[in-house]
């Protein structure tokens, strides 16, 4: 069977060179005569594994020597609780609403420290990222949390757009935009990142942490969610999720091969412009959020009819467009054009969205 253009939010698709090494390798990992699955974390092997993982990733996105990085599990909802637990000290945060995760996140705060809302766009359905200043943050917060790119609702902020204090850590959620474009991680206390999107697969975690925001944390924080005891032991303190750190390994030496970040934004920025250029001149499929604010990875649009989006989601899957169906709280389609999509993949959404708009317009 021919594999399809797979469009899912998450777990999203992954670089097929990165499919056939890890085939190739699954039996006898180098000549070790077993697979990654089977070996001990605490081997020479794996241990090779990861750090070359950790190399690459601070290669390519230019992680200062004074950041550590951990590979955990729990994905971003466990960093949910992680952040405040970790970084309370006064016990008052500033968060930054511009969708759904960044509102989960929010509310789990909630539960051990003072929340500020900075700004919603929940008016609009988080249709829009609102404009902020930093008159409207608080000098007195132990951080301010940004969510960088909204999977649901397909906005994002620009590096370039990015509000913070010098005084205040800025926290960020970027599961669904890293490594898609560059950010200038010495601007970030802490970020956070679930791989399945455009790491690897599900089931590890990866925090980058500037190292004065690691120290010694209230005795009844369980242990498993203490940064300091993962940085303490190079995220060994339990067995890690060692295939998927492996499959995030070749990921990054994928990223490298490619010309690393800014290239693969490049890339991004080509793929989403074909896109939204036909939802733009389109009669039949519109947009549902403001331009400037559009994200590069999750490209939401709506014909305006539910029988419509049906009967375009069932009919693209027979061509082989997968899970393009919207979020449940959108409706409509979204497709996830993360970085292993290739533009032909693209293309064959595009052309397809043609033939459909001119049998059903």
């Amino acid at each position: 069977m021919a594999r399809v253009y797979n469009f899912s939010a998450g777990p999203g698709t992954l670089p097929e060179e990165v499919l056939r090494q890890a085939a190739e390798e699954m039996l006898d990992y180098k000549g070790s005569g077993m697979s990654v699955m089977e070996m001990s974390h605490r081997s020479a092997w794996y241990e090779n594994i990861q750090k070359k993982a950790e190399s690459d990733l601070r290669e390519i996105m230019n992680i200062p020597d004074n950041y550590k990085v951990l590979f955990l599990q729990g994905g971003a909802h466990l960093q949910f609780a992680m952040v405040p637990l970790n970084l309370k000290k006064k016990g008052k945060a500033d968060y930054f609403i511009t969708g759904n995760w960044a509102k989960k996140a929010a509310q789990e705060a909630k539960k051990y420290l003072n929340v500020n809302i900075v700004a919603s766009s929940d008016d609009r359905q988080y249709a829009y990222v609102p404009k902020i200043s930093r008159e409207n943050l608080s000098c007195d917060a132990d951080y301010f949390h940004i969510t960088t790119n909204n999977t649901v609702y397909g906005t994002r902020i620009r590096d370039k757009d990015i509000v913070c204090l010098d005084n205040v850590p800025l926290v960020a959620d970027m599961s669904s935009n890293i490594l898609s474009e560059v950010y200038d991680v010495s601007k970030f206390g802490l970020i956070y990142a679930g791989a399945q999107k455009n790491m690897g697969p599900a089931g590890v975690t990866v925090v980058i942490i500037r190292e004065d925001l690691i120290s010694e944390v209230d005795a009844q924080i369980p242990t498993m969610l203490q940064y300091k005891i993962h940085a303490d032991n190079s995220s060994l303190y339990n067995t890690p999720p060692c295939y998927a750190i492996y499959i995030c390994g070749l990921v990054f030496e994928w990223v490298k091969k490619n010309g690393g970040v800014a290239e693969l934004q490049k890339r991004n920025e080509e793929k989403a412009k074909l896109l939204y250029d036909y939802i733009d001149s389109s009669r039949l499929f519109k947009g549902t959020v403001d331009k400037y604010d559009r994200s590069i990875m999750n490209v939401n649009f709506v014909t305006g009819s539910e029988e419509l989006d049906k009967k375009f989601i069932k009919e693209a899957a027979e061509r082989g467009i997968a899970n393009i169906k919207g979020y449940r709280t959108v409706g409509g389609m979204r497709a996830s054009i993360y970085n292993a999509m290739p533009i032909e993949g693209v293309k064959a959404l595009v052309e397809f969205m043609k033939e459909f708009e001119e049998k059903n317009s």
